[in-house]
């Protein structure tokens, strides 16, 4: 847990389950009476992903949510995800097992300065980064993903002026990509600024051979060390398509675990913080979610996650912008239109 976040305890006044409880054979009791179907994203611990139906990215996952016939969608993330699932899920009940687990980048990113920030340039559009609030989603033009955001701003016209929110290091990554002049938001990861330039060079210095994969969310004195840089889901597949014995990780270093289990014969390691190692870079946000409080959430349906109406549609018609201008994986769902 960073030292940095303190949280209050989501448990005080409830009933915890009795000393001895299998909570895995119990979570899977309660989905299957409560027709729930559980998402994890690559950052949850090896646990959750373990027992998750669909581990994958946010938006991915809340559109595999939709197109189930589940009644309860259990989003074993962060706040601004189990808000996505919900906008495209509106009938759906939606619960988060810690409503604690918010993000660096939604908190640095108020709604009410953001619509102040927009009025103040009335001749930008904003493309905003999909770690953001429902409330934000809704102020916004077109909602990108790591993954979407180069194609959507090729689509621009060139004299399109543009606000990038809420990630600056993302954002620049993209200005340097497309030759871009964005106005960028001053908002930032804490999980991708933790990570050392000094411990990655003394790393890269011991695995000389070891390709570097790093997120855009990560500063750019990071990238400029990494042979490949993408979201979440293309990190996974560049560690397993590479033709390296040996991959350093520059993300949250919670989805090695999905890396180990599909490539065993390989060695991932995560790029290192300030103290040397990577564990001051897992998220404390996505740590706040634990088994008991995923059986929890489930026994009870509680904390769950709503959205208002007129900022669900507005933020669903700039989530379905990006859907109009991104390229499609085969068989990928729709979004729903109300």
């Amino acid at each position: 847990m960073d030292a940095r976040l303190t949280f209050p305890d989501p448990l005080v006044g409830r009933e915890r389950p009795a000393p001895g409880t299998d909570l895995i054979a119990e979570i899977n009791r309660l989905r299957r009476e409560k027709n729930a179907v559980i998402l994890a994203h690559y950052y949850q611990e090896a646990q959750i992903q373990d027992l998750a139906d669909f581990v994958g990215d946010s938006l991915d996952l809340s559109r595999k949510a939709a197109a189930t016939d589940a009644e309860v969608i259990v989003f074993c993330g962060v706040r601004f995800m189990a808000e996505v699932a919900k906008i495209l899920s509106p009938h759906k009940t939606v619960v988060l097992p810690d409503l604690n687990a918010g993000c660096s980048l939604e908190d640095s990113c108020p709604p009410g300065d953001f619509a102040k920030f927009r009025a103040a340039h009335p001749d930008h559009i904003a493309l905003t980064y999909i770690n953001c609030s429902a409330e934000v989603k809704a102020l916004s033009d077109i909602i990108v993903t790591s993954s979407s955001a180069e194609h959507i701003i090729g689509q621009l016209p060139a004299d399109q002026k543009i606000i990038f929110a809420p990630d600056r290091h993302l954002g620049a990554y993209l200005n340097r990509k497309t030759g871009r002049d964005m106005l960028l938001w001053p908002g930032s990861c804490i999980v991708h600024e933790n990570f050392s330039e000094s411990e990655l060079i003394k790393l890269k210095a011991r695995h000389p051979d070891a390709p570097v994969a790093a997120h855009p969310e990560c500063p750019g004195f990071i990238l400029d060390h990494a042979d490949y840089v993408g979201a979440t889901s293309g990190i996974l597949k560049f560690a397993l398509e590479s033709d390296a014995d040996t991959i350093i990780v520059a993300t949250e270093p919670h989805i090695i675990h999905q890396m180990r289990l599909a490539a065993p014969h390989k060695t991932f390691i995560g790029a290192p913080g300030a103290d040397g190692n990577c564990n001051c870079n897992n998220c404390p946000y996505m740590g706040l979610n634990t088994l008991e409080k995923v059986y929890l959430c489930l026994r009870d349906l509680t904390p769950r996650i709503e959205v208002p109406e007129a900022t669900r549609v507005k933020a669903l018609q700039s989530l379905n912008r990006m859907l109009d201008m991104a390229p499609r994986a085969a068989g990928q769902p729709d979004l729903p239109n109300g």
